[in-house]
């Protein structure tokens, strides 16, 4: 492979691939692509959101050194939503009816994109969610009439991964654990969901709001109720909690949760506490990979001092807006819902993104771009997110394209 997936060979290689990089250097005068890009980049989701913008700024970057669209350069018009539903539904009417962007990537959080949906839906704005994994996000809405689409693993797939791991593993005594907001209670559905799809049901169960500092008590409970494995569905800060609140009570059990457990601050702040938590993922750094292992570096190098606490967020909205060029692309500059929405859906060639190659991820009856067998199995090991199975490290190497439905 060499330097194929190079920052500047890649970027040229795929814009040449649609347009011919003669036509990238035309027009310079011309008013830019105005993306726009909703995360929280401060609170407790800031992790991700930061993450998720390094990333999208990265893509922007390179998209523009190598031309951006015909000359024209892509601009990211970014907002924090603090990981506040108003605070999103703020910052996405300011976007769509007052900056008046092209079209916009965003929401790390479910129940912050849920209180926004409509803003794009009503006015047929195309809406990218590069992070946010709640099953509810992309059913809202008939596939065949939404302009939302995603970029990241539903909690349906996270949620089935992860009891299918349990039940592989002989664990029979789930003990389950969900914050209130619309992501923990999506989650603890799913879980419930697929628990019973084996004859099983939760042998304990814990509601908590966010921000909970100790979960010590519940702990003991689950532990009197004889649970064998633990189940998680909320965010770094709470998985935090679950994990030192684990330790403390002294319940050794194994603790499974969905992609946020892989938060870089939760391995910094549970210590110990967290080794061996075992996380769905649809990236994992692999230095058999060249294109993942080029995208890391440079994105390493793009940070500078800035922590990057993601992976997964940055990546998957990095693979998003290059994808979303794609389109602009295919369109001949049509930014308008309606051609972006049909340009999705019909993807005239695939992506080979950092995450996965895409090859036609969206159809008129799906909007969501992965599927089951496109997420891995995580693990921390000694400060480190790992493969949890050694045969998924080796066949890391291969790409997964999404299985037509």
């Amino acid at each position: 492979m060499g330097s194929v997936f190079t920052k500047l060979a890649w970027a040229i290689a795929a814009l040449a691939a649609l347009q011919g990089t003669a036509q990238a250097q035309a027009n310079p005068a011309a008013k830019p692509v105005r993306v726009g890009f909703i995360c929280p980049f401060t609170g407790g989701s800031q992790d991700f959101g930061n993450s998720a913008r390094l990333g999208a700024e990265l893509a922007v970057k390179e998209i523009n050194e190598v031309g951006g669209f015909l000359g024209r350069p892509v601009e990211l018009v970014a907002r924090d939503d603090k990981a506040n539903p108003d605070e999103g539904r703020k910052a996405s009417e300011e976007l769509v009816l007052k900056e008046k962007v092209d079209f916009t990537v965003g929401f790390c959080n479910t129940g912050v994109a849920l209180k926004s949906l409509d803003v794009f839906q009503d006015r047929r704005h195309l809406l990218m969610v590069p992070v946010s994994t709640g099953t509810a996000v992309t059913a809202r809405y008939p596939a065949d009439k939404s302009y939302v689409f995603r970029m990241s693993a539903r909690d349906t797939l996270q949620a089935a991964h992860l009891v299918d791991d349990v039940v592989k593993r002989g664990y029979t005594k789930v003990a389950l654990f969900a914050d209130k907001t619309g992501y923990g209670e999506g989650g603890f559905k799913d879980v419930q969901s697929f628990l019973a799809e084996k004859g099983l049901k939760p042998v304990y169960t814990a509601r908590f709001d966010l921000g909970v500092k100790t979960l010590t008590a519940q702990m003991l409970d689950a532990k009197a109720a004889g649970a064998d494995v633990l189940i998680g569905y909320t965010v770094g800060p709470e998985l935090t909690a679950m994990a030192v609140s684990r330790a403390e009570a002294r319940l050794n059990v194994p603790m499974y949760g969905p992609w946020p457990l892989s938060f870089r601050t939760v391995s910094e702040k549970a210590g110990a506490a967290v080794e061996g938590a075992v996380m769905v993922q649809t990236i994992i750094q692999d230095l058999s990979n060249e294109r993942r292992s080029s995208f890391i570096a440079r994105l390493k190098r793009y940070a500078g001092q800035q922590p990057i606490g993601s992976l997964m967020a940055a990546a998957q909205s990095y693979d998003a807006v290059h994808l979303l060029l794609r389109a602009v692309f295919q369109t001949k500059g049509d930014t308008s819902g309606d051609a972006m929405k049909r340009a999705l859906e019909n993807l005239e060639r695939p992506y080979s993104g950092v995450v996965t190659t895409h090859d036609r991820p969206f159809s008129s009856t799906d909007h969501d771009a992965f599927t089951r067998n496109m997420v891995w199995l995580g693990v921390w090991r000694r400060g480190e997110i790992q493969f949890l199975y050694p045969e998924d490290a080796k066949r890391a190497s291969f790409i997964r394209r999404k299985e037509q439905q």
